[in-house]
């Protein structure tokens, strides 16, 4: 899978890339990652991809013609285009599902913003997958490309050590509960003991251990995820 990142910062990548599980499928050619300086396309000898919005107002708005020749050309490097992600905090808001539906890309071109945001341009001519990772406002959207490039290598194939690593994490393939706890060596550590259950050695037993655990951890922290499955019930023919 590769994953394409279009940005003013790109200096903020080399520590993250270099790091754990996907440092490692890099080196195993499992996924690529390609940083992309969107001064390259600014078109003038100062590098100037921002300016000050029409209509006044606070800060700078980025440029249409840099991030859209920029975007072009990058999509140009592959076989396939790519597609397009820009992250906003106007775009729908991540989930686990939005994830897999991502992960089943074989290319995603990353947009990541700056200042006040882009030339509404920028949105008309590409017209991109606006995402957001939460309801809130970052600095950039470096640290948000960052979010969905870690939550989709981990459905790649082959990049987890355990093929069935991710099929209970919380929200995964449609599973709308929170992970149940988990536990490990020592047995007890400062009178906290492991569940008897877990060292049983009964698969069956410890099975439904977890789907009790998990189901009461959602009723106690994200009762809303049991609401939203029962409306959806509901809502079935």
């Amino acid at each position: 899978m590769r994953f394409d990142v279009l940005t003013l910062f790109p200096g903020m990548f080399p520590g993250y890339l270099g790091q754990s599980l996907l440092h490692k499928a890099i080196q195993r050619g499992l996924v690529e990652v390609c940083i992309h300086d969107l001064r390259c396309w600014a078109g003038d000898k100062h590098h100037k991809v921002d300016d000050r919005p029409f209509g006044g107002g606070p800060g700078m708005v980025l440029r249409v013609q840099p991030v859209v020749e920029g975007v072009e050309a990058v999509q140009s490097l592959g076989e396939r285009p790519g597609r397009v992600i820009l992250l906003s905090p106007q775009g729908r808001r991540l989930t686990q599902t939005i994830i897999e539906e991502l992960a089943a890309q074989p290319r995603l071109v990353l947009l990541c913003g700056r200042y006040e945001g882009f030339d509404q341009r920028v949105i008309d001519i590409l017209q991109p997958d606006e995402i957001s990772v939460g309801d809130f406002v970052l600095n950039g959207g470096e640290v948000a490309a960052m979010v969905i490039i870690d939550a989709v290598v981990r459905l790649v194939p082959e990049v987890l050590g355990h093929q069935d690593s991710n099929i209970d994490d919380s929200f995964s393939r449609g599973n709308r509960w929170l992970e149940s706890a988990q536990y490990t060596r020592p047995r007890e550590y400062r009178g906290h003991q492991v569940p008897d259950v877990l060292l049983t050695g009964h698969h069956e037993e410890i099975a439904q251990w977890r789907r009790e655990q998990s189901y009461q951890k959602t009723r106690t922290r994200r009762s809303d995820l049991l609401d939203e499955q029962a409306s959806s019930a509901d809502e079935q023919p």
